[in-house]
């Protein structure tokens, strides 16, 4: 089977600027991998003649097939064919049944034709034309000293019409056999990546299909496995072998698969005991209840949060004791305990949780930033579990890394109590 290197290029200023993502890129790439073909780069060029020169020399250099979305459309700035042509010398010339198929577009709105609409007619002197069924400007695939190009136009529901009926064909014949590649993501919490990667050194080391990619992201760290296989079942019985031999060693922090979130666990666990929670939230302010209620269904286990950010509020509607407000303090293990209980209480609810610090940038009650009191309530056996932490970051990190360790606590807790 032959590998492809390929590129993807997009062209439009707007995507450098942010106004648009570029789907485009992110939509061919899943699906070039059911076909065994590896992207290796992903490139945004502004529409400047000279920068997209540049960038089609850079591809032409270094990969086998480059497709690029883009830049063929009627106005000034659409600089696709232009630069393709600075760069490789080929004719354009105008394709006749595109021309009439404009035209008639016009004519059957009754509307006048700009001249400038003729230029999405244009094609590269012996391409191969790919006509555009769900717009105007064709696709081409040409080739130029051994590499090959595509070029599709930048709409993307116009792309992926022609990526899928004219470009996949026309790849898979180039590389035989159809191969598939599948991915699975797996999701920890509570393991830092370098203890993880400790871990799992020996597969690492010995990786060959699949491969794993351990990946540290902000609410945890994720095991990126990939497998290649003719079959596609083949493919996922060899991803769910290795993932069998993750688990084995690491079960303990692993909280999901693919799109699972660690919120999603815990409405799922809670839902499933007939078991619910509240919280009562002061320097997170409600991020932590947030999560929970992002989650389809989470008014079955969530039944809602008190943001006691002001110590009256603390005292007034929680009711937390003046002796520990006074004597052990707002950022304390013992008001956090009493928090997680009296919100239990309020609400009604099955667990109470609660979370209490300084965020920064101050010190408060001669706590320094980051102090962070996390505690959980257990109304059936009356009982609480308090955590404190000392988290790094700004302000808005500390709050964001208290609301992670907060989930991770209750995460553990459920499934050591529930399961």
């Amino acid at each position: 089977m032959k590998q492809l290197k390929t590129e993807i290029v997009a062209v439009g200023t707007e995507l450098l600027l942010g106004q648009i993502s570029n789907t485009n890129a992110q939509w061919l790439s899943q699906q070039l991998a059911l076909f065994g073909v590896n992207v290796y780069h992903h490139t945004v060029v502004g529409d400047n003649l000279q920068r997209v020169k540049a960038i089609f020399n850079q591809a032409h250099a270094r990969s086998d097939v480059i497709i690029v979305t883009g830049g063929l459309g009627p106005t000034d700035d659409d600089l696709t064919r232009e630069a393709f042509q600075a760069m490789s010398g080929m004719d354009i010339v105008e394709h006749a049944p595109s021309m009439d198929k404009i035209t008639a577009f016009f004519t059957k709105r009754g509307t006048n034709m700009t001249p400038n609409n003729r230029k999405q007619a244009r094609v590269f002197s012996g391409a191969s034309v790919l006509e555009n069924h769900a717009g105007m400007a064709p696709g081409m695939i040409v080739t130029h000293e051994e590499r090959i190009w595509v070029f599709l136009p930048g709409v993307p529901r116009e792309m992926k019409h022609l990526a899928s009926t004219s470009v996949f064909p026309y790849l898979q014949n180039l590389t035989g056999e159809k191969q598939v590649i599948k991915s699975m993501i797996l999701k920890f919490i509570g393991i830092g990546e370098s203890q993880l990667e400790h871990e799992l050194y020996d597969l690492i080391q010995n990786q060959s299909n699949p491969t794993l990619a351990p990946l540290a992201q902000e609410s945890g760290v994720v095991i990126r496995l990939t497998a290649r296989h003719n079959s596609e079942t083949e493919a996922n019985s060899l991803l769910e072998q290795t993932k069998a031999q993750v688990e084995d060693r690491l079960g303990e922090y692993l909280f999901g698969v693919d799109e699972q979130t660690i919120e999603q666990q815990i409405i799922d666990l809670l839902k499933s005991s007939g078991k619910t929670i509240a919280a009562a939230e002061s320097l997170t302010g409600g991020m932590f209840t947030d999560k929970l209620v992002s989650v389809s269904g989470a008014s079955a286990a969530c039944k809602g949060s008190i943001v006691c950010y002001d110590t009256d509020v603390k005292r007034n509607v929680l009711g937390i004791s003046e002796e520990v407000l006074v004597e052990d303090g707002t950022v304390s293990e013992v008001c956090a305990e009493q928090m997680a209980e009296k919100v239990s209480g309020l609400l009604g609810s099955s667990y109470g949780i609660s979370f209490t610090g300084v965020a920064g940038p101050m010190s408060i009650e001669d706590q320094q930033p980051g102090t962070v009191f996390v505690s959980i309530y257990d109304h059936m056996n009356k009982r609480s579990e308090t955590k404190g932490y000392h988290l790094h970051g700004d302000r808005n990190s500390v709050r964001h890394r208290a609301t992670i360790k907060g989930l991770e606590f209750l995460f553990n807790y459920l499934k050591s109590t529930l399961e």
